[in-house]
């Protein structure tokens, strides 16, 4: 899944933890326990997602 950091977080990545996710760039990161709790959390946003609900609402919005 491709995700972001929220605007103004750092989210360490699962596999090098002195490396961080930020909201500059958007990562391709494996569909794990680790990364699906901190989206729950609200800290990684799914990019996806995020598209996708924008064109619905756009789409709904004509």
């Amino acid at each position: 899944m491709k995700v972001k950091a929220a605007p103004g977080i750092k989210v360490p990545r699962e596999d090098k933890p002195r490396e961080f996710i930020t909201d500059a760039a958007a990562v391709d990161v494996p569909n794990s326990a680790y990364y699906l709790r901190i989206q729950a959390d609200g800290d990684l946003i799914e990019i996806d997602a995020a598209d996708s609900a924008k064109t619905t609402a756009k789409k709904g919005g004509e």
